[in-house]
């Protein structure tokens, strides 16, 4: 099976169009790894002139020593605790509120799904004051979330788009499966957790790796719920850092190395499921 690309360049033969092949894909290369190289070499090095990028004289971990001084690794634990549990309350959240849209029928639920839709197209920057007012006094049991990891883990246990990904994979499911399930014996429950979830994988993939970004990115719900720096994560750390001027360049670099490693190793742990789920949506789409 031969795929060819969108210049059709994999249909040229020839010298000319191998050298142009090459560049095409040289040129693609550099684009997008050379700031991600550059970044790395830095991280590493002694970083003289931060406006000309050159290749370190002699590796050191010196910036991340300095970055721990300045408690980059507290703010990047901050930063684990609340994608961690942040993201398995979303993934559940996720998983029980679509299998109610997408087998439950009952009144109102066009109005749900709109509702839904809405709060992903709200920007942040709108709710975030009337968030913080909820934050500072939960409604009904009178709990200030203010200064706590649950302040950050709960606004983003429920995400419209979750949801909405969740809610239309699970509606291609063949009901059929379910019902053969139920003529076996199978609870409801029973029948979620073996038949439903499983086949589920590629949308819970693709749901982890968008839900995992989303949260590692927060920067204003930490800002409004933070109300000690030890409660920082690590984006609000490297605003932090890049204005303070007594922090050299390196450790600034260090610490957006850690701050991009966590994304890039939760790719490539959901990568699979991740494909899988986008692959199958273009089919069934």
């Amino acid at each position: 099976m031969r795929f060819d690309t969108t210049l059709g360049l994999e249909s040229r033969r020839g010298p000319v169009a191998s050298v142009l092949k090459f560049v095409l894909y040289a040129g693609i290369v550099i684009v997008f790894t050379g700031p991600l190289i550059g970044l790395l070499l830095s991280a590493f090095g002694k970083v003289v002139n931060p406006t000309h990028f050159s290749l370190p004289e002699a590796f050191t971990l010196e910036n991340f020593a300095k970055a721990g001084e300045r408690k980059v690794y507290l703010y990047l634990l901050n930063s684990f605790v609340v994608v961690g549990f942040g993201l398995l309350l979303q993934m559940v959240v996720s998983v029980f509120a679509s299998y109610s849209l997408a087998r439950k029928k009952f009144r109102g639920m066009t109005v749900v799904l709109l509702l839904i839709l809405i709060t992903i197209m709200i920007p942040e920057e709108i709710i975030i004051l009337p968030l913080s007012a909820v934050l500072g006094d939960m409604p009904v049991i009178g709990v200030n979330l203010l200064g706590s990891y649950a302040g950050m883990i709960l606004p983003v246990g429920a995400w419209g788009f979750s949801i909405l990904v969740m809610t239309e994979f699970m509606k291609e499911v063949p009901i059929e499966l379910e019902e053969a399930a139920r003529i076996d014996g199978a609870g409801e429950l029973r029948t979620f957790f073996t038949i439903i979830l499983p086949l589920c994988r590629p949308a819970l993939g693709v749901i982890g790796v968008f839900g995992f970004t989303m949260i590692w990115d927060q920067y204003l719900l930490p800002v409004i719920v933070s109300t000690d720096s030890d409660l920082w994560t690590l984006p609000i750390a490297l605003r932090s850092l890049r204005s303070d001027e007594e922090v050299g360049i390196g450790v600034l670099l260090a610490a957006s190395l850690l701050a991009l490693l966590p994304s890039i190793i939760a790719f490539l742990a959901f990568q699979r499921q991740f494909m899988r789920g986008l692959t199958s949506g273009a089919i069934k789409g």
